[in-house]
């Protein structure tokens, strides 16, 4: 049996990768990890939205969005890789600085588990003799969670006493506690090491130094944290340094994650590791005229589909008997990680419920590329009769297009991925024939999944006017 080294990356984008973006990150560790240590899956997409839900996908190998939304990995089912691997001999650490995992029980399945805490709406430790400035006005964030009258990003600022040093941030103090734990625990056979980056998920605060390498010339309000809603709140100006501070966040995480991969070659551990570093989403900062990932704004009335700059995410794997220099044009979602990465590591599947997930691990070894034909991206909506407004829709991926059933007015988008990589030009109207076909294959794979009857009829009725009231998942109860 092989280690397993889980690196995953919050809110961190496809394109950030490889200068493939219109707006360049510089992402030079992992960049190097893709040319010459790892295996590419190009085409992987995010099964359930968001944080969570996604993570509860990957941690059961079980479909969660047709069935439920945001809650406690224990309440989605006896599922949980950490508890798998220590039935086999394994040695299990989670090492996280997302707030959200503890909230939903993730670390009841690990023997160890560490978390920095302080994060986005995080507050471990009050200061309330020190006043709280405002860096973010309301009109340019989103309008909760508050504290004390106070936005999130500018509580966030003050929870972490406005640090401005690299050896501050999260990424590297995350990064740090990984290195410590693989010095630690190199010569220990086998472990599993989740670590969780929760940057570059808003709010977007690393040093301003990096920030100024992105937008040199910019003398305004720092833009910290999108509005999740309509894009045309900001200036030009603003929106690229809402942008500049999601590059250097990327920055600075892609750096610690450097540093991690390099400790794991300096320990010799990669002929007996499967390594991956994957993220879970990404974000919209100005694409189709928004910014955030989820529609929390009382002024935009769009449905927001979970777009490609959302859904599309990088995947990596490496290590023990994983071919190097390796890109593969295959459909792939978190769902499937469970079974590949156990196969991979040589370690007998158990579950005590049945996984959706199909293991793509003989592809990675025999460099094919037939795996999945399509993949669905989605986010679970609590509703009676009719979709929520400003609900977040699903996306369907094909290897040529892409198709949303509610687009951001309600009617059907379909997109030729081939040329439109960020689905920016909606050709439905002109392929009606192409989008009855992949919206069959879309309920068929709801009807699949066993979704409930209500919900497929979500997805199977015309909007035509409704105007339902429902909630859908979301990072806080409050939205």
């Amino acid at each position: 049996m092989k280690n397993i080294i889980v690196l995953l990356i919050d809110t961190f984008r496809y394109d950030n990768l490889g200068n493939r973006a219109e707006r360049p990150v510089r992402t030079p560790e992992i960049d190097a990890f893709a040319a010459k240590r790892a295996t590419a899956v190009e085409k992987f997409y995010m099964n359930s939205f968001p944080t969570i839900p996604h993570r509860t996908d990957f941690a059961t190998g079980v479909l969660g969005w047709p069935h439920y939304g945001w809650q406690p990995i224990d309440v989605s089912g006896p599922n949980h890789v950490a508890k798998m691997l220590s039935q086999q001999g394994y040695t299990t650490q989670l090492i996280c600085d997302c707030p959200h995992l503890f909230n939903a029980g993730f670390q009841h399945g690990f023997d160890a588990a560490f978390q920095h805490r302080g994060q986005e709406g995080d507050l471990p430790l009050l200061h309330l003799n020190d006043p709280i400035q405002e860096i973010v006005p309301l009109e340019k964030t989103r309008p909760g969670p508050s504290f004390n009258g106070h936005t999130l990003p500018n509580k966030h600022r003050w929870t972490n006493r406005y640090y401005e040093l690299e050896c501050e941030t999260f990424a590297a103090k995350t990064g740090t506690t990984t290195v410590r734990f693989l010095e630690e625990n190199a010569n220990h056979n086998p472990f599993f090491l989740w670590v969780d980056f929760f940057d570059p998920h808003e709010p977007w605060d690393p040093p301003e130094y990096m920030v100024r390498r992105y937008d040199p010339d910019y003398d305004g309000t720092p833009m910290l944290h999108p509005n999740y809603g309509p894009s045309s709140v900001y200036t030009e100006a603003e929106l690229y340094n809402l942008w500049a501070h999601y590059a250097a966040e990327s920055e600075l995480v892609d750096r610690y994650i450097g540093r991690v991969l390099q400790k794991i070659d300096d320990l010799q551990l990669w002929a007996d590791s499967i390594v991956v570093v994957m993220a879970d989403h990404g974000m919209s900062i100005g694409e189709h005229g928004r910014t955030g990932k989820s529609n929390i704004s009382s002024e935009d009335k769009r449905f927001w589909p979970i777009y490609p700059e959302i859904g599309h995410v990088p995947f990596l794997i490496a290590g023990g008997g994983v071919p190097k220099q390796q890109s593969l044009d295959l459909i792939a979602q978190p769902i499937d990680l469970l079974p590949t990465i156990f196969d991979l590591a040589n370690v007998e599947i158990i579950t005590e419920k049945r996984t959706d997930g199909i293991s793509f691990a003989d592809q990675i070894r025999n460099s094919t590329t037939k795996h999945r034909d399509f993949a669905v991206s989605g986010c679970h909506i609590r509703a009676k009769g009719a979709r929520p407004q400003r609900a977040t829709t699903p996306f369907l991926i094909t290897h040529r297009w892409g198709y949303a059933p509610v687009g951001e007015d309600g009617s059907p988008e379909l997109y030729d991925l081939t040329i439109d990589p960020l689905a920016k030009h909606n050709i439905a109207t002109d392929n009606l024939d192409i989008a009855a076909e992949l919206h069959h294959i879309f309920t068929s794979h709801l009807a699949d999944h066993h979704a409930p009857d209500e919900f497929l009829a979500l997805w199977q009725r015309s909007v035509g006017g409704q105007t339902g009231r429902g909630s859908w998942a979301v990072d806080y109860a409050d939205q």
